[in-house]
């Protein structure tokens, strides 16, 4: 009788960890980041940098604490989040700005429902741009449609390898893929050694943080960009949507350029309560106008041009409703082993 009492009275007095206040659960539970790149990678500098801030305006003040997840070209984090993650609000994603549309175009490491995250918000989006080196001949986009150009890429589904592989189906450049170079110092050295007359899908904000003097020294020909919208700072820089006459290639194109438009996205697992994944929403945007985090990013050369969790969930909303014979297409290109 004793123990019932007892079981009873620890059923009626224990406080559920859903029913707990967002900052009483925070200051007991540290959040866990699954972070989908390498360690020392772009993605692991921006998460773990944006993290030391982000604690700073979630209530309760909670550790974060990085977990790297390369796997599957990051798609572990993304399929570890969805499936096997506590949904109590401790556990977040950081993940490669492809991760959302991978199973769109049928990835086959991608095993979740991104329509089913909770998303967070993005720091950065990420602009594409093909560039050939000052020695080249092409000089211009309209050159690279007239001869071949040899552009390094790094494996068969990287935005090295997509890109020019777009670009010559839909606008009719003749760029030759060479795969298989390191993702990070291969790729500058074929530029810079001459095996590769330039690189196509490079990211423009991990150009200028990766290889300042290429832009200081102008040692690029940039001869068009990718991205859904202009960047600023490259106003005469031609836009591959803008070259692109036929409206169901261009339809193809811009599904394509949503993969990188979602930049560098931060999510919380389905089912998440509704006020965790609020406070850390308002967190995050909070952190993004900290003069504290925006000083920090300066100094070392994090772009930030964010989207909040509500825009990057109506982005993916329009591109999973994209008609079959779109998405089918871009698939073809995005996924060009997938059957």
């Amino acid at each position: 009788m004793t123990v019932v009492f007892c079981g009873l009275l620890i059923a009626l007095t224990a406080k559920p960890a859903y029913a707990q206040s967002v900052e009483a659960f925070y200051k007991s539970h540290p959040i866990t980041m699954l972070v989908g790149s390498g360690a020392g990678g772009g993605y692991d500098v921006y998460a773990r940098t944006f993290a030391r801030f982000w604690s700073n305006h979630i209530p309760g003040r909670p550790d974060i604490i990085a977990k790297d997840m390369p796997a599957a070209a990051g798609l572990a984090a993304a399929s570890t989040l969805y499936a096997n993650a506590a949904r109590d609000g401790s556990v977040i994603g950081a993940f490669t700005n492809g991760a959302a549309m991978d199973p769109l175009f049928g990835n086959p490491g991608a095993h979740f429902d991104v329509l089913k995250f909770n998303w967070l918000g993005s720091i950065g989006k990420l602009e594409n741009v093909c560039a050939t080196w000052h020695t080249s001949p092409v000089k211009t986009i309209a050159q690279a449609r007239e001869r071949q150009v040899i552009v390094a890429a790094a494996g068969a589904t990287s935005n090295t390898a997509i890109v020019p592989n777009m670009l010559n189906t839909l606008i009719g450049t003749k760029f030759k893929v060479i795969s298989g170079y390191d993702p990070g110092s291969g790729l500058t050295l074929a530029v810079e050694s001459g095996e590769a007359e330039g690189i196509c899908g490079l990211s423009w904000s991990t150009m200028k943080a990766s290889r300042p003097r290429w832009i200081s020294e102008h040692l690029l020909n940039v001869i068009v960009q990718m991205g859904l919208k202009k960047l600023a700072e490259l106003p005469d820089v031609p836009s591959a949507l803008d070259l692109v006459s036929d409206p169901q290639n261009k339809r193809v194109m811009e599904l394509i350029l949503m993969r990188q438009e979602a930049g560098r996205p931060f999510a919380a697992p389905p089912d998440t309560p509704p006020d965790r994944v609020a406070a850390l929403r308002q967190a995050f945007d909070a952190t993004l106008a900290d003069p504290a985090f925006v000083a920090e990013a300066g100094k070392t050369r994090l772009e930030i041009d964010p989207l909040t969790g509500q825009e990057i969930a109506t982005m993916l909303a329009k591109a999973y409703a994209a008609p079959k014979p779109i998405v089918a297409r871009a698939a073809a290109l995005v996924e060009p082993n997938v059957k």
